[in-house]
């Protein structure tokens, strides 16, 4: 072979090959099979995923291979053999399809023939594959094998007889997602995939094996028996249940949801789902659905028609206009919704307006800004110090982000009062009770990184030193010159933001803690979703309340005069923006139930019987025309008190617990993550109190008392009790600076 390149004018990274006689130029170091799918040739495979580790080991992209004139003396897999300058490649002569057949028909031998109640038939890999490569009659005469199944919980459903150890849900599980919970056991023709213990597996991210799974092995087990591929229609949404707004598809039939998929995004959420956005479809279907318009009577409620709840509800709005008048919505209302609110809350004259429910700490007025260093850049990072976060619950895509960096080399700092799970390397952590993680932050050491990113999450946004840490890590990522990511609290927090779901007057901790007459909720559970649900419960029960919501779920009920029921995001259309910025479209794709309708067409309605301007419109066209971003003085609220002795709450938000939908989700409720009400103690703080592990303790705060489990926990930091919030039990909690704790 001449050592003088076949194109001399190609940049020095690139070498001239050949497929089916097709001449291109591709990078060094590239393997046939991705120069082939950059040029359109299809080469057949199994075990190969662009995302995943190359494993060479299902053989079905096997091609001939020539160079300066010798053909190599056996078939190469594409996957796995690099290109080189004049590299000539045959995919489809007789000796490539040869060795594809033969493949095929080796990987027949143990595969059960049940097609027909598979539940992977007509999106199935092999399915499609040996169509064009399988053999019309079968040669081997023996006995199939077969495997017993494992239990991998509620979300993946199992039938491994189907399995052909192509490996990519081990690759996923170990270099994705880097819970390395799968793996092959045994060797040979008795090789099986499995979870060796036979548990249940954990990672938030385990849908991700149905997705990379080509058999019908692994399948969706909420899914599961419920329609076939041909009868779905695709629907495109994002997930709405974290900030990062990951793109998905809404598989439909007949109006009702029946599963969501990734959809593909290199910005956002590449080719990956987090189990939440995958299967929170099914709290749509919760038996309280907000499905007619409800008018209390007496001590309970009586449907009505759509006029007389809305005439209920503007003759609410007028008789407390002005100051007397609080607007609380959810921080995942879309943007459309959240403009209207606004516009309601201006044209009756108030500026108690308010998205930031679950925050307590608002004294420096500050709201949810864009990432300084976009998402898809993170994974390019040197150093990223995370603050305040339990960022595998918090966001999994954006903590697979940064799992890419500290796989390149990046390194990860930690600034926690809990120190949580993470599935990389930690160069540094500093684990303080939450009172000092603003002067923690200060000693994390860089060294010579140049390009940095500052994540600061919920644990530190929603808790009670919220505003002295935020301006610990403005000022420490100004001196560092790094780049400040702080994670908005809520779905759509940026959007709502950015369209005047802002406060001029009382923030949402102030117009509770001073009670206003009235007040409209939008998309909120009262029972779970404020930080202090104490002082929301009683102050929303003393007033008259509107509330427009998906569910009529008993807190609803209990504050409630009158209830408009409303359509999840994935039952409307509209737009959310996620934390890079960008506002991103959602279709409707489930029906609406009952009589609810999209809560832009009710406030539209509201609007127009209460005479404000800014509702004349008639469509949803019509209301896009007339947004734009709205800029509100800021009111700053009141400091939380500081913490006085007892031991101080770290709180960070159960990954399925975060919304009324998920917290409907009876696959989710009941997965591994999902642990239920409890207290972790350091064990030298438990031993103080006379307390030992499992035993029940009593949490006496100012704004209550708490019964929980208490679980030992040398992760936590000394001083400090950690709890999830998102459960009732756990609720009285959640707003205090510290706590008092005995033997229950």
């Amino acid at each position: 072979m001449s050592a003088q390149p076949v194109n001399p004018n190609l940049p020095p990274d690139h070498v001239t090959v050949f497929i089916d006689d097709v001449e291109m130029a591709v990078p060094k170091g590239s393997m046939i099979i991705q120069a082939a799918d950059k040029a359109g040739i299809p080469i057949p495979r199994f075990c190969y995923h662009e995302k995943l580790p190359i494993a060479a080991n299902c053989r079905m992209c096997l091609v001939d291979t020539e160079v300066g004139g010798r053909a190599a003396p056996k078939p190469s897999p594409a996957c796995a053999t690099p290109v080189m300058d004049g590299l000539k490649v045959f995919t489809r002569n007789e000796k490539a399809l040869k060795a594809q057949r033969n493949v095929m028909e080796f990987l027949l031998i143990n595969h059960p023939l049940d097609c027909p109640v598979c539940d992977q038939g007509g999106e199935c890999e092999l399915q499609d594959l040996s169509l064009g490569y399988g053999r019309s009659v079968n040669r081997f005469v023996e006995r199939k094998r077969v495997v017993a199944d494992e239990d991998m919980g509620p979300l993946v459903a199992t039938e491994m007889t189907r399995c052909i150890q192509c490996t990519r849900c081990i690759r996923f599980t170990a270099e994705i997602a880097g819970t390395y919970e799968l793996g092959g056991m045994y060797r040979g023709e008795n090789l099986q995939i499995g979870t060796f213990d036979g548990k249940p597996l954990t990672t938030e991210l385990s849908g991700n094996v149905i997705d990379v799974c080509p058999v019908g092995a692994l399948t969706n087990k909420v899914f599961q028996f419920k329609a076939r591929p041909w009868e779905l229609t695709a629907r495109p949404s994002i997930g709405y249940h974290d900030a990062l707004g990951s793109n998905l598809f809404h598989h439909v039939r007949r109006g009702d949801i029946l599963r969501s998929v990734p959809r593909d995004n290199e910005a956002v959420n590449e080719c990956w789902l987090s189990d939440r956005d995958r299967y929170a479809h099914e709290g749509l279907s919760a038996d309280d659905r907000a499905v007619a318009p409800l008018i209390r009577d007496g001590e309970g409620f009586r449907e009505a028609s759509w006029d007389e709840a809305l005439a209920k509800a503007a003759q609410i709005l007028r008789d407390n206009a002005g100051d007397a008048l609080g607007v609380l919505a959810h921080p995942a209302t879309s943007n459309e919704e959240g403009a209207l609110l606004a516009r309601l809350a201006e044209g009756l004259g108030s500026g108690n307006i308010d998205h930031r429910i679950g925050q307590l700490d608002l004294s420096d007025g500050a709201h949810a800004q864009a990432f300084a260093m976009p998402v898809a850049e993170i994974e390019q990072a040197d150093a990223i110090v995370i603050v305040g976060s339990n960022l595998r619950h918090e966001v999994p895509l954006l903590h697979q982000r940064v799992r890419k960096a500290a796989k390149r080399g990046a390194k990860v700092h930690v600034v926690n009062s809990v120190d949580f799970d993470f599935t990389f390397a930690i160069a540094s952590r500093h684990v303080v009770a939450p009172s000092q993680l603003a002067d923690a932050i200060a000693k994390v050491d860089l060294g010579d990184a140049a390009n940095v990113a500052v994540i600061v999450g919920g644990v530190a946004e929603n808790g009670p030193h919220a505003a002295a840490v935020r301006k610990a890590a403005a000022d420490f990522a100004a001196a560092k010159n790094a780049k400040l990511c702080r994670i908005p609290q809520g779905a759509n927090a940026l959007g709502l933001s950015r369209h005047g779901v802002l406060p001029a007057a009382r923030d949402a901790q102030a117009m509770l803690r001073e009670p206003r007459k009235a007040y409209v909720i939008y998309g909120i559970e009262p029972g779970l979703d404020f930080a202090d649900q104490r002082t929301a419960l009683t102050a929303l029960g003393a007033a008259q309340v509107v509330a427009f919501s998906q569910f009529a779920c008993q807190s609803t009920r209990r504050v409630a005069d009158v209830i408009l029921p409303i359509g999840a995001l994935p039952e409307v259309e509209a737009t959310l923006t996620n934390l890079d910025g960008i506002a991103q479209a959602t279709a409707a794709a489930g029906k609406l139930p009952g009589q609810a309708h999209s809560g832009w067409r009710v406030l539209r309605a509201l609007g127009g019987d209460l005479a404000l301007p800014g509702f004349e419109f008639t469509d949803l066209d019509g209301l896009r025309a007339g947004l734009a971003p709205k800029t509100v003085q800021v009111a700053k609220g009141g400091a939380v008190a500081p913490a006085s002795g007892g031991l101080e709450v770290a709180a960070s938000q159960a990954i399925y617990r975060v919304d009324a939908v998920i917290r409907r989700c009876g696959a989710l409720q009941s997965h591994p993550l999902n642990a239920g009400p409890h207290a972790s103690l350091n064990p030298a703080d438990a031993a103080a109190a006379g307390i030992g592990e499992g035993a029940m303790a009593k949490f006496s705060t100012a704004t209550g008392t708490a019964t929980l489990q208490v679980l030992l926990d040398a992760r936590v930091a000394q001083g400090s009790v950690w709890i999830e919030a998102g459960y009732g039990a756990t609720a009285p909690l959640v707003a205090a600076s510290s706590l008092e704790v005995a033997r229950a």
